[in-house]
């Protein structure tokens, strides 16, 4: 956490040359009233003010510090701070943890000089504070002075900037670049920002995420304080990702799994920086929405068509009017009008600010969860946007009596001047600029709505010890079965044998069909390690002499037919997630299709639900082409079975597959046909079946 001593200070000392200069000048520019101590060992003055030769010479004990120096001399100026029980300071310096194992060593040397006292970077731009105008900051920026907005957190200096230069309308209350996040890392700055009074809503630019389960926490501080967060997360793409592994020094994270830890966390996803901004306007204004339920008005058909378009590729809907709204509606409007949502009023009253009111008041009282007015002004150099203005003010008005949720909304992002923004702002309308980014954030704002209406705290996810995945134990299919049906997994009756003769007995005694397997051999299928569907024992018997040149073990199972659905279960380790669920497409489309969903641990069985039914093969799960529907509460309670094994073993599982789960039509249940289990080394270090006569039931 920063200290608030750091993130408002009253006094502010700044070390170095040119960006020390320059964090005065951003300072004096939007009007800080504090003290500013420049430090300099050779300049008498900077910008205009009395320079210090040393950190001892200081008049006092400084709030914040900016240090613009060389590495090594940042660590010597943070120890003569931290001895002067400064507040915090900011380390814009590189050639830390992202050069090298020197850097990471020099990284290590700073934390120590740090101690208690807050550091921010090292490897940063620093943080703005338009509240009372502290701008630690080493270069120009282009917010201006606010009493509410929201706060923005970004793991790119850059991106912080060209934030700031936005010309939406955004009101922004804090900015923070974490560079290396040494002592304040993402889910700090999630933290600190929720608790501060003046930040509407969060926004936050995402590389990686070094602590997921810390992130969760930060967000459920969020919520309790009310501050919905939206988020980009970049290096989704390979390239995008090894961009992210230079500049950051850390992994990006797995961006399936990114999107279900802000999923469980209530944190809405957007794809662009221009999405993400027309998501905080929303937020800034409206907090989340209660709904999907969008009313949208225009003068223009051709501008309700490109609406619509982009509200169909969405969750969001566009519901009809009810009865009473048209028969209102009809009351007011032109009767050549076409009643109806979205409702294109064309320009029959355009120029009445009271014909106006009186057809968007109407409309509005249909109750949507946001109501959309469509208006694009002219260019402010060659045109006059005086016609526009009732329609402007028309909105206010009927906005004001009804105190539904309203925005209006360009087609074009250049269409909606920031001083028009600026005024709807502060008139409780939100501006939304261009369809194509504003729609997106509509339907993030409905989403954290709808995550924030979940019952209680978001269930905490796995907190497990790191495991060494050097080396490790797999454990033969029929050991895994038997593993895995103790915790209730339904698995097919079997019998391991050692000889053809024990084969054809076990296959007699579990009755024909049978399948046939090898044990304890990798890729069984490539080398002909699967016998399936055999109904003779002369099959069995040379199925299971083939076998033993493969191994020294053989399993025989019972054939299960009749399935309307393959999936695949598995449980995977990953770096910073620790252990996870998969749910996807099994059998032969598990690498045609990679349609997979992965679920965090633990897991319950609304979330299993969820999962399936997003799979791009779920309609095999609901009686496709007039299939039987399939045994969804027997998959469900497969899949909770396996997780509640994980979550047994997470102190040693690397990996598990189940693939394929065989579904079965409603009332027959799931069978697992395969099963695969690798632990970390010295765990379960069996790898051969318990007992070569060993039967293992349907649970």
């Amino acid at each position: 956490m920063l200290s608030a001593r750091f993130l408002h200070p009253k006094s502010i000392a700044v070390f170095g040359g040119r960006e020390a200069r320059k964090v005065i000048e951003q300072c004096e520019a939007v009007g800080f009233t504090g003290e500013i101590w420049p430090v300099h060992p050779r300049h008498a003055r900077i910008a205009g003010r009395q320079a210090y030769r040393s950190v001892a010479e200081l008049p006092g004990s400084p709030d914040a510090a900016y240090i613009a120096v060389n590495r090594d001399l940042s660590i010597q100026i943070v120890a003569e701070l931290a001895a002067r029980d400064a507040g915090g300071a900011v380390c814009y310096a590189t050639g830390f943890s992202e050069a090298g194992e020197e850097g990471k060593a020099l990284e290590q040397a700073l934390l120590r000089a740090a101690g208690d006292m807050s550091v921010l970077g090292p490897n940063c731009y620093g943080f703005l504070n338009y509240i009372q105008g502290a701008m630690m900051w080493p270069d120009q920026q282009g917010g201006r002075r606010v009493e509410r907005g929201v706060a923005l957190v970004t793991m790119s200096s850059n991106i912080a900037f060209n934030l700031t230069m936005q010309r939406r309308g955004l009101p922004v209350s804090y900015v923070v670049s974490l560079g290396n996040r040494l002592k304040f890392d993402l889910h700090d700055a999630i933290a600190t920002f929720a608790q501060q009074d003046e930040v509407s809503a969060i926004g936050l630019y995402v590389e990686g995420i070094t602590d997921p389960r810390a992130f969760q926490q930060a967000a459920e501080i969020a919520r309790q304080y009310g501050k919905p967060i939206v988020a980009l997360k970049s290096g989704h793409s390979e390239i995008a990702s090894q961009v992210v592994m230079s500049h950051t020094a850390a992994l990006s994270g797995s961006d399936s799994l990114i999107d279900a830890l802000f999923e469980r966390s209530g944190v809405a996803r957007v794809n662009s920086l221009e999405t993400l901004i027309e998501a905080l306007k929303l937020l800034h204004v409206h907090g989340p929405l209660g709904g999907v339920r969008v009313g949208a008005m225009s003068t223009s058909g051709g501008d309700m068509s490109v609406l619509a378009d982009a509200i169909s590729e969405t969750s969001l809907m566009l519901p009809p009017l009810s009865d009473s709204g048209v028969m209102a509606l009809k009351r007011v409007v032109h009767e050549r009008m076409v009643v109806a949502n979205p409702l294109d009023y064309q320009l029959f009253d355009w120029g009445s600010r009271e014909g106006l009111r009186r057809t968007y008041e109407t409309y509005m009282n249909e109750g949507f969860d946001l109501t959309i007015s469509m208006l694009d002004l002219p260019r402010e150099d060659r045109c006059d946007s005086a016609d526009w203005d009732s329609a402007e003010q028309a909105l206010v008005d009927a906005s004001e009596t009804l105190n539904y949720p309203t925005a209006v909304m360009s087609t074009l992002s250049d269409n909606l001047p920031e001083a028009l923004a600026l005024r709807l702002l502060e008139r409780g309308i939100a501006p939304l600029s261009g369809v194509q980014a504003a729609v997106p954030a509509v339907e993030a704002a409905a989403r954290i709505g709808q995550l924030w209406a979940r019952p209680g705290p978001s269930q905490p996810i796995l907190s497990g010890p790191r495991v060494d995945m050097v080396g490790e134990h797999i454990i033969d299919e029929a050991s895994a079965k038997k593993a895995l049906a103790a915790f209730g997994l339904s698995v097919p009756r079997s019998r391991v044998v050692a000889s053809a003769a024990a084969g054809v007995a076990a296959a007699e005694e579990l009755g024909y069909p049978v399948v046939v397997k090898a044990l304890g051999v990798a890729h069984k299928t490539d080398v002909g390690g699967v016998r399936l569907n055999l109904t003779r024992p002369a099959d069995v018997e040379a199925a299971v002499a083939h076998m033993l040149t493969l191994g020294r073990d053989v399993l025989i199972e019972t054939m299960v037919a009749g399935s309307v659905a393959e999936l695949i279960v598995g449980v995977s380790r990953d770096e910073q997630f620790g252990l996870h669920l998969v749910v996807g497409a099994g059998g032969i489309l598990v690498e045609l299709l990679k349609d997979s969903r992965p679920l965090l641990l633990p897991t319950n069985r609304t979330e299993v639900e969820q999962a399936l039914r997003s799979l791009q093969t779920a309609s095999l799960l609901f009686g496709f082409r007039g299939r039987p529907e399939a045994d969804l509460e027997a998959v469900i309670d497969a899949v909770m079975a396996i997780a509640d094994y994980a979550e047994r073993h997470q102190d040693s599982l690397i990996e598990l597959d189940v693939n394929p789960l065989l579904v079965l039509p409603e009332g027959q249940g799931v069978v697992a046909a395969d099963a695969l289990i690798r632990f970390a080394p010295g765990h379960h270090g069996t790898t051969r079946s318990d007992s070569l006569a060993t039967e293992q039931e349907p649970a």
